[in-house]
């Protein structure tokens, strides 16, 4: 009888972040486990049409418990505890006139936008919240609907191109700068999230190896989600290093 071991599928703009995103759900280091390219992805014409890698990573015989297997059990607590909890509905924000106008003129130039390419999507807007009390609240612009992953793109080109676009759209159209940021169904959510899990799990092992670890290169917005993760780690310190679009994050563990 054939041992069962547990699997993980996961789909990204690259193999390397797939598998990066993969290793840091299940806690462990790639000699824990065995990765399948079950799809290498493909990259559109001009950023479009582009389609995701997909991994298959398989956990050996001899590893730990891995994290989400230990807190399966927790999860489903709570999980079932929340799924019975009375929802109570949000009250709905209140917008001044110029707030109002500034949302819909950035949910119809996103809406214009996608009809042009032929998406078929649901578009809404809100403002968020700023970062720095210095500044505004962005608009923020979801797009949901159904395999929408042509407009993330590799590595989210597709999408910070859409993004880029409106802003100049929106700009133009109400005479003055505005911060806008587009998703598509929660993707940049997920993202910062799969980052910080794998700043953590990358200086674990630059303390463990006390060896310096040298990331993929990334955009300047993801590479301040790992400067900010682990700003407060006594015992490693983060550094960008090389020139765009290849700059990378690098870790190294404090010495003495």
């Amino acid at each position: 009888m054939s041992e069962h071991r547990a699997t993980l599928e996961k789909i990204a703009p690259t193999i390397e972040e797939a598998i990066a995103i993969g290793l840091a759900e299940l806690g462990l280091s790639e000699d824990n486990v065995e990765i399948e390219v079950l799809d290498e992805g493909t990259r559109g014409l001009f950023g479009l049409g582009n389609r995701q890698a997909r991994v298959r990573l398989t956990v050996k015989g001899d590893a730990p418990d891995t994290p989400a297997q230990a807190n399966k059990a927790a999860m489903e607590v709570e999980e079932s505890s929340e799924a019975e909890a009375p929802a109570e509905s949000a009250p709905e924000p209140e917008y001044d006139e110029d707030d109002q106008n500034m949302i819909a003129v950035a949910r119809e130039t996103v809406a214009e936008l996608l009809d042009k390419m032929g998406v078929k999507a649901d578009v809404n807007a809100n403002l968020g919240e700023s970062d720095d009390p210095r500044f505004p609240p962005p608009v923020t612009v979801d797009i949901t609907g159904n395999d929408l992953s042509i407009l993330i793109g590799r590595r989210a080109e597709t999408l910070n191109a859409l993004q880029f676009i409106t802003r100049l759209i929106v700009g133009k159209e109400l005479g003055r700068g505005v911060h806008v940021i587009v998703d598509v169904e929660g993707y940049r959510m997920r993202r910062e999230r799969s980052l910080r899990q794998l700043a953590r799990r990358m200086a674990s092992q630059a303390v463990r190896t006390g060896r310096r670890q040298v990331l993929e290169p990334m955009a300047a917005n993801e590479r301040r989600i790992i400067h900010m993760e682990l700003r407060d780690d006594e015992n490693v310190t983060t550094e960008s290093i090389g020139e765009d679009p290849r700059r990378k994050v690098t870790i190294t563990p404090k010495h003495g």
